[in-house]
């Protein structure tokens, strides 16, 4: 393996470097966009469960002690519960959008390096061209073995950002998908509980106004 990055010159150095830098970012972003971490479906069911009961403090704890995407966009929406059902959804959205870009970190890299490598391939093929010449000019052809070191340098740089290049271009649109897919399973989720948030308020609102008629229609009587 080395002596084939030695044999393919100096733009081996930026292709084995993208091949590091997406193999980091493909496990990485493995790693980080799991149902787990950012909709996990027992925290989902919890807190439906204490919305529907009517136990916002619990529910505003559970958010805070949970480190995933779905619970900072909801806790926003219950810390805004008074506010008018389209500010709510308006918190909602800008607080999903921002957990949407985290989700999408360093796609645009990746796509970067699936896009450049067989560039470099390609001008790695053209500078091992040039020297096959050059030694044709000065040697002619009947030396195979001086010319054997620029078409070597121009195969391998072609071979080798390929190999970078087609691995790169798989992972960035499986795991852009996937952040898609995760994005809009917090988008129906937070609509979900967002629903009953705005509810559960109507009816404490209205449940007060209720006693307060009561209490002025006894003191009227007295």
């Amino acid at each position: 393996m080395l002596e084939l990055i030695t044999k393919g010159g100096v733009l081996m150095i930026p292709i084995v470097g993208c091949s590091v830098l997406a193999l980091a970012i493909v496990i990485e972003r493995f790693i980080n966009l799991s149902e787990a971490k950012i909709h996990p479906p027992e925290f989902v069911g919890r807190l439906k469960q204490l919305l529907l009961q009517r136990k916002v403090n619990d529910a505003i704890a559970i958010c805070s002690n949970t480190a995933s995407s779905i619970a900072h966009v909801i806790e926003v929406g219950i810390l805004k519960r008074h506010q008018e059902r389209q500010q709510i959804k308006e918190a909602i959205e800008q607080t999903g959008k921002e957990e949407a870009s985290l989700l999408h970190k360093n796609m645009g890299t990746l796509s970067t390096i699936a896009t450049i490598s067989p560039l470099l391939g390609l001008l790695g093929t053209v500078t091992g061209m040039i020297k096959v010449f050059r030694v044709i000019s000065v040697e002619g052809v009947g030396n195979p073995w001086a010319l054997a070191g620029g078409i070597s340098e121009a195969l391998i740089t072609t071979a080798a950002g390929l190999i970078v290049a087609i691995p790169s271009l798989i992972a960035y649109n499986y795991l852009y998908k996937r952040a898609n897919r995760l994005v809009l399973k917090m988008e129906n989720t937070s609509l979900e509980l967002l629903e009953i948030l705005v509810e559960n308020t109507r009816s404490n609102t209205g449940g007060q106004t209720a006693d307060a008629g009561s209490h002025i229609s006894k003191s009227k009587r007295r």
